[in-house]
C-alpha cells in the first residue's frame, strides 16, 4: 500500500488530500476482505463485484466513482509490480461521476460574511485575510494555507500559488485583499501569532501553520455571526463564488480557468451553467410573460 500510494504521488503528482482520500478507498477493500478472511493478494472477480455492489447501496455515486477508480489503479499497480499475477479488476468499468452544478453563496451574503468580520484582535485580522484570500482569488484550500510570506508581491499586487502537482501560477491581489493582508501582517496582526519561528501565511492560534480543519472552524464561527447557514459555507464554496460572481460581471472564462488553476476549460465551464441556471431563475421570477 505503501509503494503505491508513493507511486501515485512520485509517478502521477497526485496531491497529499488525493492521496490520502486513495489510501482510505483501498484499506476499506482491505477491511472488507479481513472481516471475511480474505486478503488484497488472493481478492477475486466475484468477491470485488461483491464490495463495489456493497459500496454503491451505502455510499454516494461520486465515492463509489473514486473508489473504482483507486481500485482499479491499486490491482493495475500490483500486476504491473508482480505482487498478484493477475487483475481481477480488469471487467471493472470505469463509473462516469454525474456532473453536480456548485451551489455558489449571492454576493450579498458574501459581503455580509466578509464585512461581518471585526478587526479587533489577531485572529480577527487573520480570519479576514484568509477570507478575502478564498473569495478575492478563487484559491483551493491547500493553496491558501500553503502560500509563504516570500509569495506575496505587494509591488505588483501579485500572490504566488502552488497547485496541484506543484504547478505555480500567479493570481491577483485585488486592493481589498491588500488592504485584509496588509492588516493582518501590520502590528496587532500575524506578528503577535507567531510564537514559532516559520515563513507559512496563515498562522493558527498557537503559532503553527493553519490546518484544514482550522479553517473550516473559522469559516463556521464566521458565518454564525454573519448569520449566514452555515451548511451552504466553507473554503470550496468560496472557490464556487468566485468563479461564478466574475462570469456573471462578464469575466472571459479563459481568464477564470487561469485565476483558478483549472487544467482544463470543461472544468471552467461548470460555472457557465450556474450563471445560466441563476438566469434562468430570475427570469422566470421577474418576467410578466413568464408563466401562462
Amino acid at each position: 500500500m505503501d509503494e503505491y500510494v508513493h507511486w501515485l504521488s512520485v509517478e502521477k503528482g497526485r496531491s497529499r488530500a488525493t492521496l490520502d482520500a486513495y489510501r482510505r478507498d483501498a484499506l476499506g477493500l482491505v477491511s472488507w476482505l479481513n472481516e471475511r478472511g480474505g486478503a488484497l493478494g488472493d481478492v477475486g472477480a466475484t468477491q470485488l463485484d461483491e464490495y463495489l455492489g456493497a459500496l454503491r447501496a451505502a455510499r454516494a455515486p461520486s465515492t463509489v466513482a473514486r473508489a473504482t477508480s483507486t481500485l482499479r489503479g491499486l490491482f493495475a499497480f500490483l500486476v504491473e509490480e508482480g505482487f498478484r499475477p493477475d487483475d481481477p479488476s480488469s471487467h471493472v468499468k470505469a463509473v462516469r461521476r454525474g456532473r453536480r452544478l456548485p451551489k455558489p453563496l449571492d454576493e450579498e451574503e458574501v459581503t455580509r460574511l466578509l464585512d461581518a468580520v471585526p478587526r479587533a484582535t489577531p485572529r480577527d485580522r487573520r480570519d479576514r485575510a484568509l477570507l478575502e484570500l478564498l473569495y478575492g482569488t478563487g484559491v483551493r484550500v491547500s493553496e491558501a494555507l500553503g502560500v509563504e510570506l516570500g509569495d506575496l508581491d505587494f509591488d505588483e499586487r501579485l500572490i504566488r500559488v502552488t497547485g496541484k502537482g506543484n504547478k505555480q501560477r500567479l493570481v491577483p491581489m485585488g486592493s481589498i485583499l491588500e488592504s485584509a493582508l496588509r492588516d493582518y501582517l501590520g502590528p496587532g496582526g500575524r506578528v503577535e501569532l507567531a510564537t514559532r519561528a516559520g515563513t507559512r501565511l496563515l498562522l493558527n492560534n498557537r503559532g503553527g501553520p493553519l490546518s484544514r480543519q482550522g479553517v473550516d472552524l473559522i469559516i463556521a464561527r464566521r458565518a454564525l455571526e454573519a448569520g449566514v447557514e452555515r451548511s451552504r459555507v466553507s473554503a470550496h464554496v468560496f472557490r464556487h463564488s468566485c468563479a461564478t460572481h466574475m462570469l456573471a460581471h462578464g469575466a472571459d472564462i479563459r481568464v477564470v480557468q487561469e485565476l483558478l488553476g483549472h487544467a482544463s476549460i470543461a472544468t471552467t465551464q461548470l460555472y457557465t451553467a450556474v450563471s445560466a441556471t441563476s438566469l434562468q431563475r430570475e427570469y422566470e421570477n421577474a418576467h410578466p410573460r413568464a408563466h401562462e
